[in-house]
């Protein structure tokens, strides 16, 4: 078995087993104990980030993914069963149907937690393939690159579109990387209805524990 088959091996291990719903925490004194690794999801606030950690974790309503984007009000953490890690799923940005004040609040909370979390591993950034990098992703991005988080970009909805074009996007993406100080150089593919990137994106994740 290659390292990368024993990685994928790991990570449909370890997403087989039980995860649960820890809390959901408004402020940092509300975070848990940084006694294990824990990485997070981050996305404009109709990227998908619901459905695929629902996809990753096999289970469908384990992230609640709301009919109006935008409303996850809290950093929410998920535990895997063995204990050994937490994925953490971020307020969604962009164009929640919120006051600005709410808006400025989850962004302040995020800020804080990015930049004095020590147990974080990496920030999974995604992106709608569809649309590839937004400005409010590269407002996200300048941010990760200030508080040194090592981030990388899933793209989303890849089934949305053809092959060349999923490509065509993956690329336009990793040069904008290139110049990003924080940012990993692999782009990763998904699709969270046709299950395209998952055994790849565990892996990518177990192997940072």
């Amino acid at each position: 078995m290659t390292a990368d088959e024993a990685l994928i091996e790991r990570g449909r291990v370890l997403f087989a087993g039980p995860v649960e719903f820890v809390k959901g925490v408004v402020s940092m004194r509300d975070l848990p104990g940084d006694d294990r690794a824990e990485v997070a999801f981050a996305g404009r606030s109709n990227v998908g980030k619901s459905s695929l950690i629902n996809a990753l974790t096999n289970r469908k309503g384990l992230a609640r993914a709301s009919a109006e984007p935008g409303r996850t009000r809290e950093i929410n953490y998920f535990e895997m069963g063995d204990k050994s890690l937490y994925l953490v799923d971020l307020p969604g940005f962009g164009y929640a149907k919120v006051s600005r004040t709410q808006a400025e609040a989850w962004m302040r909370l995020t800020r804080q937690y990015l930049r004095g979390r020590v147990s974080l591993r990496r920030v999974f950034l995604l992106i709608d393939a569809r649309r590839g990098i937004m400005d409010p992703d590269r407002e996200v991005m300048d941010l990760l690159d200030e508080s040194a988080v090592v981030y990388q970009v899933v793209l989303t909805k890849c089934d949305k579109l053809k092959t060349f074009e999923v490509e065509k996007v993956a690329e336009a993406t990793e040069a904008i990387l290139k110049t990003r100080a924080a940012a990993h150089p692999v782009v990763m593919r998904t699709s969270s209805e046709k299950g395209w990137g998952l055994l790849e994106l565990r892996a990518e994740i177990v192997g940072l524990i």
